[in-house]
């Protein structure tokens, strides 16, 4: 859209409405949030009550209606659809307006929103603590960069810069576009590069960037084939996670666990047939909803299918998918229990815990969860709930959409996202801080 609002800056005008699947993002805090995340530069309107959503009939997510100079729909349009299909249309469309002398084509300057924060992070959405080498890996995903601290917050290094890029180099000319979730072999930090629709590797001791799959374009919604990985284009990977010689790649934008072998560098799908859903079952025969968290444990990748409020279990030798919590795409809220009594709301983040319990960022409930695999029961563990941002007992603490966390000793790191901070639980009662980054790099 960004692309169709730059090219037809004086023909078009974009109007976005919010119409809200979950509760939490019926909150017009949120909504801002989202705006300020993602740079929007449009209006949009918060349909909280849904009543656009019915007075124009809408069915799906997302739905383009087309309104001429005059005020009257001429078209809608459900679903994704590739930006050439746009511009041909629109092309029509300024062609017959303009012979009817419809068109005014006088600027249009919207006032942006704008954002105050109490941390030099800007929406980080990825964190990696590697205790071995005390080490703290963050996505400052909003700066397009990559941070290395030690785990008391020390900086250490910067990794790309402030602007948005597809750039290949050393840390200081490698250039990011929203980086989101990481994982580490050896002295190789692989990155979902989630804006470039990229996967990208940071070599530590050379320090230095490559690109291992994608072009910086986003596939197209049925564009599905393996291959090399410089050949093929990628959609919205999300997290990364590294397992006997291949990296696993939650493909949010295909509904797909994708596999990249270190091996020979060819990538491809691997498990989910594609449409989103919640249908257990091997290899192409499941179906997943917006793959994000990823983490590996003993055989077994665990994984937060967003969409679908869901956790997910995949045997790595097989490919079969479980789920583990979840009841369908339209099945959430904050409730313990087990499989048919538990829910979550969007969760984003999940990690293998050193202590055998699955950690899940529970993103839209605000809270850190904790999932027995011995009993199937989630409880909350962190976080009252509401969004906001307090330190102290887990009880009284508060996050705002925390979307990644990882595990060194009795600490969990955790990426709180719209808090723009690092916290830090303490994994014996629950206690949450926050880290305070220091020592910048000029």
């Amino acid at each position: 859209m960004r692309d169709l609002e730059e090219k037809y800056r004086a023909e078009l005008v974009v109007i976005g409405v919010h119409s809200a699947k979950f509760r939490a993002e019926q909150a017009t805090e949120a909504v801002r949030e989202a705006v300020l995340r993602y740079d929007i530069r449009h209006p949009v309107v918060n349909d909280r009550d849904l009543k656009v959503w019915q007075s124009y009939a809408v069915r799906s997510w997302p739905t383009m209606m087309f309104i001429d100079p005059r005020g009257k729909v001429i078209a809608r349009h459900e679903g994704e659809v590739p930006v050439e299909s746009f511009e041909r249309s629109l092309d029509e469309m300024i062609g017959e307006f303009d012979q009817k002398g419809w068109l005014d084509r006088r600027p249009v300057n919207w006032r942006l929103e704008a954002g105050q924060s109490r941390s030099p992070l800007a929406f980080p959405a990825g964190v990696l603590a590697d205790e071995t080498s005390d080490r703290l890996f963050i996505a400052d995903t909003n700066h397009h960069r990559l941070i290395i601290s030690d785990l008391a917050g020390q900086v250490k290094s910067l990794i790309g810069g402030k602007e948005a890029g597809l750039c290949d180099g050393d840390f200081n000319t490698a250039r990011f576009n929203g980086p989101q979730g990481l994982t580490l072999h050896d002295q190789t930090l692989y990155v979902a590069d989630t804006g470039n629709h990229a996967l990208r590797a940071v070599e530590l001791t050379s320090q230095s960037v490559t690109t291992l799959a994608g072009n910086g374009q986003q596939a197209r919604i049925y564009y599905r084939r393996g291959g090399a990985g410089p050949a093929i284009k990628l959609n919205s990977p999300w997290d990364v996670a590294y397992a006997d010689g291949k990296l696993y790649i939650t493909m949010a934008g295909f509904h797909q666990l994708w596999q990249y072998d270190l091996s020979n560098q060819q990538i491809g799908p691997w498990v989910g047939a594609g449409p989103e859903g919640l249908i257990d079952g091997r290899l192409n025969q499941a179906m997943l909803a917006q793959p994000s968290g990823l983490s590996y444990r003993d055989g077994q990748l665990y994984l937060a299918c967003s969409e679908a409020s869901a956790l997910r279990k995949v045997e790595v030798a097989t490919g079969e998918v479980t789920t583990l919590l979840g009841q369908g795409l339209y099945e959430f809220g904050d409730v313990n229990g087990d499989r048919q009594t538990g829910r979550l709301q969007h969760p984003l983040g999940v990690g293998a815990g050193p202590d055998g319990l699955i950690y899940l960022a529970d993103t839209y409930n605000h809270r850190i969860k904790r999932y027995d695999p011995s009993t199937g029961i989630v409880q909350g563990w962190s976080g009252d709930g509401r969004s906001g941002y307090q330190d102290g007992p887990a009880e009284l603490s508060r996050f705002n959409e925390p979307a990644s966390l990882s595990f060194a000793g009795n600490r969990v790191y955790i990426a709180d996202t719209n808090n723009h901070l690092i916290r830090v639980i303490d994994r014996s009662n629950g206690a949450v801080s926050s880290l305070h980054l220091e020592g910048w790099p000029n």
